[in-house]
């Protein structure tokens, strides 16, 4: 440690004030002058300033509740349901029962507060008690140790973290962009393909070139080994994932393929909730499927060119907007064999499979390229927080 920094307890540094809610049945305690924020909606800020909140309390509220107001430049910790973000208040506010308000000693520069917090968040979820979610108490936050240096070497410290920050911002800002714009590539290049039909091309509809199913809508009992389920959510953008699939018995698992067995080559598209994620099955499928769309593929056609054809943004649209449900959106088996499609001879769909692969597979390298940059930034981010609060800046 470098000379003149000591270590303190964050209690002994700081206030640690208790968040609290007014009765939401109360109309009188809402709507007032009192900025109040909730962990869900710090977990939606790009910035860690914020002077402005959701939701509002009455000086009623206030009175009736126990929320407490922050003063201005107060480091805000969600303490539950996540622990871990981290705002900065601008003007005067409260918080829920889900937050921590730290009101820094006049010795402490708020801002180093919050970059030390910052850099502790995975100590500060291992201190967490719960069954049903973790929650970091009051007493465990105060006894948290804090590197405390000068003010002035706070300053210069917190000087050089927001220089170096800002240029990660804007280099991650810059990576990401990337990412998308390789996404958006590939995915206009798509979609001019199916928009702009060429000679030969022929109009039908799905049911009458493919033989279209769909998979249980029954809820088999689960269990702890047998056979993947696969339900729309095993349905990615990049394939078939079999993260978090649930497992059936042999028996369900046979009477379920009865009707809607799948085989290699055949494509799957998730029919409710988030409708579309083409897939081709490319493996060897020991698995049943539970509203799931099934697209047997006939000999002599393409099931690349349908998987391709069913990820044009138009197609997934058009599904979208005409799809029935409130609470969850769907589209029936009747309105997917009646869905149009325009196909070319089998020679042009190869052909169109062939350069959608290509340019797939270069918009997937650009794509990863940029992903390492930004978990390279984000390890950056964690080794300059390390360096500042171990006295190396």
């Amino acid at each position: 440690m470098k000379a003149g920094w000591e270590m303190k307890r964050l209690g002994d540094v700081c206030e640690v004030i208790n968040g609290g809610t007014p009765k939401t049945e109360v109309n009188e305690y809402w709507d007032g002058r009192h900025l109040w924020i909730t962990p869900a909606e710090m977990g939606k800020r790009q910035s860690p300033f914020v002077g402005d909140t959701e939701r509002k309390i009455t000086d009623l509220g206030l009175r009736n509740s126990s929320a407490r107001m922050l003063p201005p430049y107060s480091v805000i910790l969600s303490s539950r349901a996540p622990i871990g973000h981290l705002v900065i208040n601008t003007d005067p506010m409260a918080t829920n029962q889900g937050c921590k308000g730290l009101i820094p000693a006049k010795n402490l520069n708020y801002k180093f507060l919050y970059y030390y917090c910052v850099s502790i968040v995975d100590l500060l979820n291992l201190l967490g008690t719960g069954a049903t979610f973790k929650e970091l108490s009051g007493s465990k936050l105060k006894e948290v140790i804090i590197p405390f240096p000068p003010l002035l070497e706070q300053q210069r410290i917190v000087a050089l973290l927001d220089e170096a920050f800002a240029a990660i911002a804007t280099a991650k800002a810059n990576a990401e962009k990337n990412i998308k714009n390789a996404r958006a590539l590939f995915d206009s290049y798509l979609n001019a393909v199916f928009s702009q039909r060429g000679d030969g091309w022929v109009e039908g509809r799905l049911g009458e070139i493919y033989d279209v199913r769909d998979g249980t809508h029954d809820s088999p009992q689960y269990q702890v080994s047998g056979y993947p389920l696969v339900t729309s959510k095993n349905l990615k953008r990049n394939g078939l994932s079999f993260d978090d699939v649930r497992l059936i018995s042999e028996e369900d698992y046979k009477k379920i393929n009865v009707r809607s067995a799948v085989n290699k080559g055949d494509v799957l598209l998730a029919m409710i909730g988030t409708i579309g994620n083409p897939t081709l099955v490319t493996i060897e499928p020991n698995f049943a499927i539970k509203n799931v769309a099934l697209f047997k593929i006939p000999y002599g056609q393409c099931g690349a060119f349908l998987k391709y054809y069913l990820s044009s943004e138009w197609v997934i649209s058009k599904m979208m907007n005409e799809a029935k449900g409130t609470t969850q959106k769907f589209v029936g088996l009747g309105y997917l064999r009646d869905f149009s499609i325009n196909v070319p001879s089998l020679t042009t769909q190869y052909e169109i499979v062939e350069r959608l692969d290509h340019l797939l597979v270069e918009c997937n390298r650009l794509e990863a390229i940029y992903q390492k940059k930004v978990a390279a930034l984000n390890a950056l981010k964690k080794s300059i927080l390390h360096q500042a609060f171990t006295g190396e800046l």
